[in-house]
Formats: structure tokens, C-alpha cells, sequence
């Protein structure tokens, strides 16, 4: 191989696919940590190493050009290679230091993962924690996250994941919230009833209706993107919304909308990819967060074994 031809800087590579695959270059310096600008002089200095035209602008965004769209199939197999180098080194490492990136839910990040950081930060001080709370699903394999804490079992089998045990949901309200509903008996109750949304409108929607509550529109009157704002509003009365058991029993602002029926029962999963689980430090945050969450959500030590669907 001629590497003398081959100079190129992977950091310009990496941000040309990230470009492409977000649409702007505001939203891929966001992805990557980096100012708009700086991203855009690694773009261009790309076009100048390769002597082509990668993007053209559309309205706010980009547009690959017939030439980006046919190297962009080359850049994305050396980014898996890269993850799949990355992923393999980690792995190997056997110190228990070194930082280890954690996603989570805004809602598990917020109130579930401090006290567990606290008492691993205490037990390895060596760790340093980084939390993406999020409530998207975030790419292992890409090594947006090293352990992943989830509510639903991954089917790659790349992955090594582990059932921790089941939380419980419900829908609070404020006491005066629930008094005007007339202190609603059961679900059908809440037909009539403002709720707090969360994301897409529709899909809110669709997901009560799955239990029974069948909203209107216009039941949902402040919609919002983020858990914690979601819940910040239902203890200020601004219509019902849906929090663990934990959580939401433990806040004196709200109480239990249907104190009588039956919780949401949801399972909680951690995942890592198989390579990293090799790594020490890996493998012992991932065992201590199996132990303490378990013990969390009322799931005896041992009882979910490793398994790779």
C-alpha cells in the first residue's frame, strides 16, 4: 500500500461523515464536541486534501454532491473499522481506572444514577464518570456510551445484556389537578383529563391509548422533549404526568392519580458490546450497576444471568 498517497487526517474524515449523516454542520459539532466553525474548516481542508466538492448548500443545511455520496461509501466502513479498533484496545485495558461514559434516560440519569455514581466513585477512584442522558438509544458499537441502561432487551448480537429487574410507573397529578377530575376511579376516568405530552404528540397519544385512555389533541396542551421538564410541569399543576413509583411517591407536590389500580411494569436492561466487556473497568462498572440497581429495584443479587439475544 502507497501510504505516502494515502495522507489524509481521519479527523477531517470523521468530519465529513458526520456531516452527511446529520445534514448540517451545526448539528454534526454538536454530535462531535466542536464548534461549527472548526468542523467547517476540517470539511474544507478535507475538499482541499481530496481536490473535489463534497457539499453544496441547500436552505440552512448541505447536500452531498454526487462525489461526497460515492466517498461517503468509503468513509463509513473505515469509521466501523475505527469504533471496531477502539472497541478491541478498550477491551484489552485491565486497569480499573479511566473514564466510562454511562446512557441513560433523563429520568434514570437524574434520579437513579446519582447515588450509584456516588458509591462507585467511592469504591474505584480511580473510574471517572461521563453520563449521556438521553432519551434516544444510543449506538455502542459507534462508542457513543461504553454501558447502556435500557428498558427494552437489544437484539444485537454484538451485545452482552443484563436484566436488572422491572420498575413501576403511574400516572401523579396535583392534588387540585385530581379534585377537578372528580377523583377519577379508573383509567376510562381520564378520558376527559389534561395531560403533560412527551415527544411526538401522536405517538403520546397512541401510548395511552394502548392502556386505555383515548386523548384528543387538545387534551395535551403543553407538550415538551425533555422527562425532566415533562415532570418539573406536573408538580406545578399543569396536567398529569407519568413518573416511577420512587419518584413519584417520594414528591410531595403530586399525588397518585388512581391510587387503587394497577402500576405500568416496565424492565430494566444494561447492555455493553461484547469487546468492551473484556475491559476491567468495563466489567466492573457494569457488575456494580447490575448489583446496586437490582438491590434498587427489588431484584435479588445473581438472579438475571448474562445473555447475548
Amino acid at each position: 500500500m502507497d501510504f505516502h498517497a494515502a495522507r489524509l487526517d481521519w479527523n477531517h474524515l470523521r468530519g465529513f461523515l458526520v456531516t452527511a449523516e446529520a445534514g448540517s454542520l451545526s448539528a454534526a459539532a454538536r454530535q462531535l464536541g466542536l464548534t461549527q466553525p472548526t468542523l467547517g474548516r476540517q470539511v474544507t481542508a478535507l475538499e482541499g486534501e481530496l481536490g473535489v466538492v463534497l457539499f453544496e448548500r441547500a436552505g440552512r443545511g448541505l447536500v452531498l454532491t454526487p462525489t461526497g455520496r460515492d466517498l461517503l461509501d468509503h468513509v463509513r466502513p473505515m469509521a466501523e473499522a475505527a469504533a471496531r479498533l477502539a472497541l478491541v484496545a478498550t477491551g484489552r485495558s485491565q486497569a480499573i481506572e479511566g473514564a466510562v461514559r454511562i446512557t441513560a434516560t433523563e429520568a434514570c440519569a437524574a434520579h437513579m444514577l446519582p447515588p450509584l455514581v456516588a458509591r462507585l466513585r467511592a469504591a474505584h477512584p480511580g473510574i471517572t464518570v461521563e453520563i449521556l442522558a438521553t432519551n434516544r438509544t444510543a449506538d455502542l458499537l459507534r462508542r457513543e456510551a461504553d454501558i447502556a441502561i435500557r428498558n427494552a432487551a437489544s437484539r444485537d448480537g454484538d451485545l452482552i445484556v443484563r436484566k436488572v429487574g422491572e420498575d413501576r410507573g403511574r400516572p401523579y397529578a396535583t392534588p387540585a389537578v385530581i379534585e377537578r377530575l372528580g377523583r377519577p376511579a379508573s383509567l376510562a376516568d381520564l378520558a376527559a383529563a389534561d395531560f403533560v405530552g412527551f415527544g411526538d404528540p401522536d405517538d403520546f397519544i397512541d401510548g395511552l391509548r394502548a392502556f386505555g385512555i383515548n386523548l384528543s389533541r387538545r387534551q395535551i396542551p403543553v407538550v415538551v422533549d425533555s422527562y425532566l421538564v415533562h415532570w418539573a410541569l406536573v408538580r406545578q399543576g399543569a396536567g398529569i404526568g407519568f413518573m416511577t413509583e420512587a419518584v413519584g411517591d417520594a414528591e410531595p407536590a403530586v399525588r397518585r392519580v388512581l391510587p387503587d389500580a394497577a402500576p405500568i411494569v416496565f424492565p430494566v436492561w444494561l447492555a455493553t458490546h461484547r469487546e468492551l466487556h473484556t475491559s476491567r473497568r468495563i466489567r466492573v462498572v457494569f457488575d456494580l450497576l447490575a448489583e446496586e440497581l437490582g438491590a434498587m429495584l427489588g431484584t435479588a443479587p445473581g438472579a438475571a444471568a448474562l445473555s447475548s439475544p
